[in-house]
C-alpha cells in the first residue's frame, strides 16, 4: 500500500513523470548496460533495445503501476504484476538484480528531472519502485518454487525440425540431461537461448504449440531481421542442444465448463493451438469456437494440427479469414461483427498488437466482460504503453 505521505506526491507528479518516462527509460538502459554489459549476454534482447519496445514496456509498466496505486489505494495491479513476473521468471531474473535496476533507473530519473526533483519526490518514487519490486520478487519466488527443479536453464536436444507453413518451423525437443521436467500448462511459453553470430547469447520466448505436460514443442516464424529465429531455422540442426527455461505464462486455459473462444492471427496461433490440443486430448464437451486469420492458407503454420483437433471435438467450430480466400474461408481481416459469440464465453487472444486491440474492443462491445478476455504478447508487453 502506498503511504499517506507519498500518495499526494505521486498523484501530483505522475503527469510529469509519465510524460518524461519515455525519455527516462532509454537513459536508464544506457546507464545499465554501460555498468553491466554482461546483462546483454543471455538476458536482454538487443533487437528489442534497438526497436525501443523494451523501453516502451518498462515505461508502460511503471506508469500503470503508479497510476493503480493512486487510483486504488490498498491494492496492487495483480494482472500487470503477474504478466511481468512470469516473463521475468522465464528469463531467470534474481532478487539482487532489482537493486541494480533501482540504482540506474533513479539515476536516470534524477538526471532527467534535475530542475524539479526534490528529496520528497525522490522518496515517494523510491517507495513506488520498492512496492513494485517487492511484489514481483514475491511472485517470482513462488514461481521458482513451483518448478520441478532448481535450474533457470536446462539443456534440451532437438529431436525434429518440421516445416510448418510458409516461413515457419516446428521444433520438437527432448531432455539432454536428467533434470526433472516441469509440467507445462496449455498456452504457456518457454525461453530459448542460443548463441548468435558474434558469440553473444540471445533469448526469445516461444509459446509451446503442441501437447502440454512434460513435452516441449514450439513453432517459430522466421524473422529475417531478427537474431534468434534465423539461428533456429538456419543453423540449429536435429541433434543439436539448446538451452531452454522452465515453462511460464499466466494465459492458460481456465477451468470450467463454459464456452471457449480462441482467436488468433498469423503465428499467434501457437498458444491457442496448445489450448485447443488440450481440449481435444481431454475429450472436452465445452463449446469451442476457433477463429483464425492468415494472409494465405499456405501461411497457416499449424493448419493440420488445429483442423484435426477441431474435428475431434463435437462442440468445436472453426472460422477462417484469409487475405487471399479459398472456399470455406472469409475474405479480409477478422472481425467479430460476423461472429455469433456465446454470451458467457472466455476469449483467448494472440497475434499482432493492433489485431488484439481491435478484437478485444469488438468482444467487449459484443458483451464479453474484460475479465474474461485473456491475451498473450510476444516479446515486451507494449500494450501497457500504448
Amino acid at each position: 500500500m502506498l503511504s499517506d505521505k507519498s500518495r499526494p506526491v505521486i498523484e501530483a507528479t505522475l503527469p510529469l513523470v509519465g510524460s518524461r518516462i519515455g525519455s527516462i527509460t532509454p537513459n536508464f538502459y544506457a546507464r545499465l548496460f554501460a555498468a553491466h554489459p554482461e546483462l546483454m549476454d543471455g538476458l536482454f534482447s538487443r533487437s528489442n533495445q534497438r526497436s525501443g519496445n523494451q523501453q516502451q514496456a518498462l515505461a508502460g509498466s511503471i506508469a500503470a503501476f503508479a497510476t493503480h496505486l493512486v487510483n486504488n489505494p490498498g491494492t496492487l495491479p495483480e494482472t500487470v504484476l503477474s504478466r511481468i513476473a512470469h516473463r521475468h521468471a522465464s528469463l531467470g531474473i534474481t532478487e539482487p538484480q532489482y537493486q541494480v535496476v533501482y540504482e540506474h533507473l533513479f539515476g536516470a530519473i534524477a538526471e532527467d528531472l534535475a530542475e524539479v526533483i526534490t528529496p520528497e519526490i525522490a522518496e515517494a518514487w523510491t517507495e513506488v519502485y520498492g512496492l513494485m519490486a517487492d511484489a514481483l520478487i514475491k511472485l517470482e519466488k513462488g514461481l521458482y518454487a513451483a518448478q520441478a527443479n532448481d535450474r533457470m536453464w536446462t539443456p534440451w536436444r532437438v529431436a525434429a525440425k518440421t516445416p510448418a507453413g510458409t516461413g515457419s518451423m516446428t521444433f520438437t525437443l527432448e531432455p539432454a540431461d536428467d533434470t526433472p521436467v516441469t509440467a507445462a500448462l496449455p498456452g504457456q511459453y518457454i525461453s530459448v537461448k542460443v548463441p548468435v553470430a558474434d558469440g553473444l547469447r540471445q533469448v526469445r520466448q516461444y509459446s509451446l504449440s503442441g501437447d502440454a505436460g512434460t513435452s516441449r514443442t514450439f513453432t517459430t516464424k522466421l524473422d529475417d531481421g531478427g537474431e534468434v529465429s534465423p539461428v533456429l531455422h538456419n543453423t540449429v540442426q536435429v541433434g543439436d542442444v539448446v538451452e531452454i527455461s522452465n515453462p511460464y505464462g499466466e494465459i492458460t486455459l481456465k477451468e470450467g465448463d463454459g464456452p471457449v473462444v480462441l482467436a488468433s492471427a498469423g503465428i499467434g496461433c501457437t498458444p491457442t493451438a496448445s489450448i485447443l490440443r488440450s481440449l481435444a486430448e481431454s475429450g472436452s464437451d465445452r463449446q469451442v469456437l476457433v477463429l483464425h486469420a492468415e494472409s494465405t492458407l499456405d501461411s497457416w503454420a499449424l493448419r493440420s494440427q488445429m483442423t484435426d483437433d477441431v474435428e475431434r471435438l463435437d462442440g468445436a467450430e472453426l472460422q477462417l479469414w484469409l487475405e487471399k480466400p479459398v472456399d470455406g474461408a472469409k475474405q479480409g481481416f477478422m472481425t467479430l461483427r460476423e461472429v455469433d459469440l456465446p454470451a458467457d464465453a472466455s476469449l483467448y487472444l494472440c497475434g499482432p498488437l493492433p489485431f488484439m486491440k481491435n478484437i478485444r474492443n469488438e468482444a467487449i462491445n459484443a458483451g464479453i466482460p474484460a475479465t474474461r478476455i485473456h491475451y498473450e504478447v510476444f516479446g515486451p508487453d507494449i500494450w501497457l504503453a500504448s
